[in-house]
């Protein structure tokens, strides 16, 4: 492998840890300063900690590969995340980062349902902190697996170990340099390098597409649609073979947004809920780009490879074989640094998070009530490391489906916390036993439907993603029960 590429990449881990200390020494006193940066995130880190953590390998592999294999019918399911990032923005975040500092402070999301539904605390806490951790055990060894299956293709010939090892080599290199950073500096680490690595996301997308379709043997924008139509004339249709549940499934990606606990952490961390607008226009305009460019990226690549004969065995590696063609090797490097940014930035959100529900609701309530600051940091940082390991345990498997894993854990939290955070932030007649319901149900529903295999097939007809279901069941059970469980001491109204 080019010199080239190593000196990008060696630049790109060289910052992230740099980052790292950086944040130890500036915000990580308290247990409030390393879970949640000391609430003083400002609206540009905020926002694209919060689109970088989200996106993962999905936005740079999964969904350019998609389209490159399919069609721009598979756009569907970014359109459908966009308008559901959207309203979270406008509907969740402000409500949370007001709430969640009055009402004693909440530092996770299981912290802030015990506080406001005092009377179930306890169940409120255990459950979803075992939801969090589990799923997010889960959600983490995908990314591990996606960071091991890039070394072993992009790296494994200068690594020079069977295929196997290399993969091995790959999961345990990523984890290493996401725990360097995160177990030093926290929250505000974590928060720092997705800033880091979201703008390094978004401009790979930018360049990539344009690269592809200017390079000499390339077409421009004319060209490559006359070349994908005669392609297939259906190639470039939003609606062609789009049937209403394949529609639905698609759409309602973006429902999973509201309980996503790696997501809406930021918006609790954001300096003042004066600035979450600010931080709205910069997240959303974020991700429109790079949607933008993830689309082109699999949409003109495909022409690029018809046009040049290049075959491509796997739709979703289009992007490092076109990064290893076009571009020169620092450039290159600087690309799979993007790619690798993706892996990474999503890791160490859940990372955290999960630390940060075994740290505030298991370690404080069960084990020390009296802990001290720098005994919870500590705690904290032991918690990161073990589910880091654990994780890299369950991704020893290099066949594993990842983009099953996401789905399922995207669709788990999605109904499980959704409608829970939404009425509990915007409805005053929610009630403890109504939220402990909808919690139970939404995760109920998601793992029976996935275990009948709904999500491929439903009454003989096409499948119907879990989220639907899920969310629909969960939305529908806090509201019956909170109505017939409505007690007062169930219910305790903002300070």
């Amino acid at each position: 492998m080019p010199i080239g590429i190593w000196i990008s990449l060696f630049l790109y881990f060289g910052l992230m840890i740099a980052i790292g200390f950086y944040a130890a020494k500036k915000s990580t006193a308290t247990s409030e300063e390393y879970m949640l940066g000391g609430r003083k995130l400002s609206p540009a880190v905020a926002a694209l900690s919060a689109g970088a953590s989200d996106m993962s390998g999905w936005l740079l592999l999964g969904l350019p590969g998609a389209l490159f294999l399919s069609g721009l019918v598979e756009a569907w399911i970014g359109i459908g995340l966009l308008v559901g990032a959207w309203v979270n923005w406008v509907v969740v975040a402000p409500r949370l980062r007001e709430q969640t500092e009055r009402y004693d402070n909440a530092l996770t999301v299981p912290d802030f349902l015990a506080k406001r539904f005092p009377s179930r605390a306890l169940s409120l806490r255990m459950v979803s902190a075992l939801i969090v951790v589990i799923f997010f055990v889960v959600y983490t060894a995908s990314g591990l697996v996606a960071g091991g299956k890039l070394f072993a293709s992009a790296f494994g010939d200068l690594i020079n170990l069977d295929s196997m090892s290399d993969y091995a080599f790959g999961v345990w290199f990523t984890l290493i340099i996401v725990l360097t950073y995160t177990v030093v500096g926290g929250f505000l680490a974590v928060s720092l390098t997705d800033f880091v690595q979201g703008c390094i996301m978004m401009l790979a997308l930018i360049i990539m597409p344009i690269v592809v379709l200017t390079t000499g043997q390339g077409d421009g924008v004319g060209a490559a649609n006359e070349r994908l139509t005669n392609l297939d004339p259906t190639f470039l249709s939003l609606f062609h073979g789009l049937t209403f549940f394949g529609f639905l499934s698609a759409v309602t990606w973006g429902l999973g947004y509201f309980g996503q606990p790696h997501i809406i952490v930021r918006f609790m961390a954001i300096r003042t809920v004066g600035e979450v607008s600010k931080a709205r226009n910069v997240g959303m305009s974020w991700m429109v780009v790079s949607l933008l460019g993830a689309v082109g990226l699999g949409i003109f690549g495909r022409a690029y490879a018809a046009r040049n004969g290049l075959v491509v065995e796997d739709a979703e590696t289009i992007f490092i074989i076109l990064a290893d063609l076009l571009f020169h090797p620092l450039v290159t490097g600087f690309l799979y640094a993007a790619l690798l940014a993706a892996i990474m930035s999503t890791i160490s959100s859940q990372l955290l998070v999960s630390s940060s529900s075994l740290t505030e609701d298991f370690y404080r309530l069960f084990l020390n009530k009296n802990a001290s600051e720098k005994q919870l940091v500590t705690v904290g940082r032991v918690a990161v490391l073990a589910v880091g390991i654990t994780a890299a345990l369950m991704a020893g498997d290099p066949n594993a489906k990842v983009l099953g894993l996401v789905s399922n854990a995207w669709a788990g939290f999605g109904a499980a916390f959704g409608p829970l955070i939404i009425l509990s932030l915007t409805w005053d007649k929610m009630s403890g036993s109504g939220a402990v319901a909808g919690m139970l149900t939404g995760a109920a529903t998601v793992i029976v439907w996935i275990a009948m295999d709904w999500n491929s097939s439903f009454l003989g007809g096409p499948g119907i993603y879990e989220i639907v279901p899920g969310f629909i069941l969960a939305w529908a059970a806090i509201m019956i029960v909170s109505r017939l469980v409505p007690s007062e001491n169930e219910f305790r109204p903002l300070p």
